[in-house]
């Protein structure tokens, strides 16, 4: 099908309706087994003796896919051996969440990793609690942290993204022979990252954020006007007592004056550019536009934005949630939307959609010459950011996930309510915004390819006429 971007339509549509459901669905005891033996199967396929899988408050997904929970603060390390055994290294103030954990640990306290001037107490060396854990000389190690790397001139395995006092100490006591490795991959990279692949349970647990984010963002386009502040958009963004998994973003005009990357009380004017993004674990939401009614209220040189940015970009995402698919791989979608929004012209840089999960961005099996598989079960944020010249940004990014007709049958039998609220969702894609909508595609959330340029007018969308 080719695709063009006169057939991205301005209309008076109506605005899909908020439907997070307010109750979040926690990850249950089988899906916890069932993710503790696909870790191990990995382990033992590369013939790891033990993963050391890192955490802080920010780089935590690893391990909270097992552990249940990431470190209020303070640093944390889940040491699991190929075995099955596990021991949990915590400081002085998460020490007491050992009894949490999700599969069954052994504590062990670390004074190292609480905060600054905080009790020592046992006085001992880092090493011990290492020893305490079962970690011996030449020992085949993985150190997990949130990051692996694909960079053409590094040697990647020996790339590590955990603090240097944890590496240095496990390299003294298993030895500098390169058994020390870098294993992020099993949890998030290619084919057999194990996080990438999400069951029913999975998808209902993060469904709730996504949709939660879906319907912040827009409520706050609905409360966005000349004279409201940043503030206040900042305030309708955030809701529940969720954590935000990003910087939640309400930007009016200028952004990042002064280095400054958070709400402030600047107020939007008239023709202003407007940035909105909120993230929760599960998913994010971001729209971006103008501060109009109309195009005759643009400055002169901005009253081709449609033309120029939006209706292309916008043509992206209908063609992006049109054509991806179970079994294609990542590289044969890059170059679909390359020939869509062709990369030259648009000067996107960053994968054309990405997963995500506890984490906004987890990875992207989407990008140049990638044979990853893309799979059923995998949650991904409709993420293209073009840049063209003269313009400011555009954006309608959001959260679907893929799901063959064995998982559409088990999210329907188990999370009935999901599976109406995904159906309402299909719906409003395909009757109010024209797109024919990928049999693999399910909508976590309402406002998936919602996308109004003009953010004054609450009434004027984006549509996809197909007869054109």
């Amino acid at each position: 099908m080719k695709y063009n971007s006169r057939n991205a339509q301005l209309r008076e549509i109506e605005a899909p309706i908020p439907d997070c459901s307010g109750k979040p669905i926690l990850v249950d005891d089988e899906t916890i087994q069932a993710r503790y033996e696909k870790v191990l199967q990995e382990m033992r396929l590369d013939g790891l003796d033990a993963l050391l899988v890192y955490a802080d408050l920010e780089h935590g997904g690893n391990f909270e896919y097992l552990i249940g929970f990431v470190p209020r603060f303070e640093e944390a390390l889940l040491v699991l051996h190929s075995n099955g055994s596990a021991f949990l290294i915590l400081g002085n103030e998460n020490y007491n969440k050992t009894q949490y954990s999700r599969i069954p640990v052994q504590g062990i306290h670390c004074p190292h990793f609480s905060l600054p001037n905080q009790p020592m107490e046992p006085n001992k060396p880092f090493s011990s609690v290492f020893l305490e854990a079962g970690i011996r000389e030449s020992m085949k190690i993985g150190l997990v942290g949130w990051k692996h790397f694909t960079s053409k001139v590094e040697d990647n395995r020996h790339f590590f993204d955990i603090p240097a006092f944890i590496v240095d100490t496990v390299r003294e006591i298993v030895g500098n022979d390169g058994s020390l490795t870098n294993r992020t991959d099993l949890f998030i990279a290619g084919n057999r990252g194990v996080r990438r692949v999400n069951n029913a349970n999975e998808i209902a647990h993060y469904e709730f954020g996504a949709s939660l984010a879906s319907d912040c963002i827009l409520r706050t386009m609905n409360k966005l006007d000349v004279g409201v502040s940043e503030v206040e958009l900042g305030k309708e963004l955030n809701d529940l007592g969720q954590r935000n998994n990003v910087v939640t973003i309400a930007s009016t005009g200028k952004r990042f004056e002064n280095g400054n990357l958070y709400p402030t009380a600047k107020k939007v004017r008239r023709g202003d550019a407007i940035s909105l993004t909120v993230g929760y674990k599960g998913g994010l939401s971001s729209r971006a536009g103008y501060a109009v009614m109309d195009r005759s209220e643009l400055p002169e040189s901005k009253k081709k934005y449609v033309e120029d940015l939006a209706a292309p970009y916008y043509t992206a995402i209908v063609a992006w949630l049109e054509n991806i698919r179970i079994g294609m791989s990542g590289g044969e979608m890059y170059n679909f939307i390359n020939s869509v929004l062709p990369k030259e012209v648009y000067h996107w840089e960053l994968c054309p959609g990405h997963l995500t999960a506890d984490e906004e961005w987890l990875a992207s099996p989407i990008y140049e010459n990638s044979d990853e598989m893309i799979k059923s079960g995998m949650i991904f944020q409709t993420d293209v950011i073009p840049r063209v010249a003269g313009y400011d940004g555009v954006s309608t990014e959001s959260t679907i996930t893929l799901a063959d007709d064995a998982l559409k049958q088990e999210i329907r039998e188990k999370y009935p309510e999901l599976w109406v609220r995904i159906s309402k969702r299909k719906e409003y894609l395909t009757d109010i915004l024209g797109i024919k909508l990928s049999n693999d595609v399910l909508p976590l959330c309402s406002t998936v390819a919602y996308l109004r340029p003009y953010l004054l007018n609450k009434k004027l969308a984006f549509c996809y006429d197909h007869s054109n």
